[in-house]
């Protein structure tokens, strides 16, 4: 059995059994660290495979001093960091059909009676601020913050316009639902 020295001189040499060794001797113990950062086992073994990645490209700057595992261990944490700040703005996603669903209080999509083209048509009836305000904030996930500062407006603004977005969406998309009933009723009344 080969030391961590032998495993870590193996590995700066790019040999595939000395990396091979390292992440059997390693991962469980990383995925421990890995699996407390992440959302389920999917996510900490997408951390877990970046973390090695890094590792084994960074581990000729081990400089020896400290423990390795502590140094692999950072590595870890700081991975699960980035990986959590980079899908962020997906971790809150919301597809429009359970936006729709959830703002109008239906328990689904069906019940809204509303088409995908309607929705598109009733979103771009927007002004251009509400929009790109609403599209940034309720479907891409960005923060006011970023918002903000991608469009160059102050964050009280960016929270105003999207709360009036989201009025004036409620709005038309109760309207339109009242005269979709309406119809329907309409029908129904014809064809019995």
């Amino acid at each position: 059995m080969l030391s961590d020295l032998e495993i870590i001189e193996g590995c700066i040499r790019r040999e595939r059994r000395a990396q091979q060794m390292l992440y059997d001797r390693y991962s469980r113990f990383l995925f421990g660290i890995c699996l407390r950062y992440a959302g389920d086992r999917a996510e900490a073994e997408d951390i877990l495979q970046e973390s090695f990645l890094k590792i084994f490209f960074s581990i000729k700057d081990y400089s020896g001093s400290g423990s390795f595992t502590g140094w692999m261990r950072r590595i870890a944490v700081n991975t699960a960091i980035t990986y959590y700040h980079r899908n962020l703005k997906h971790k809150h996603h919301i597809e429009i059909e359970d936006y729709v669903s959830l703002e109008t209080g239906t328990t689904s999509f069906e019940e809204d009676l509303f088409s995908a083209d309607e929705l598109i048509k009733v979103l771009n009836e927007l002004s251009p601020g509400y929009r790109m305000v609403f599209n940034l904030y309720a479907v891409e996930g960005y923060k006011h913050k970023e918002i903000a500062e991608l469009l160059g407006i102050d964050i009280n603004t960016s929270k105003s316009q999207y709360s009036r977005a989201k009025a004036v969406l409620r709005e038309k998309l109760d309207k339109l639902r009242k005269l979709k009933q309406k119809y329907l009723a309409g029908n129904n009344e014809i064809i019995e």
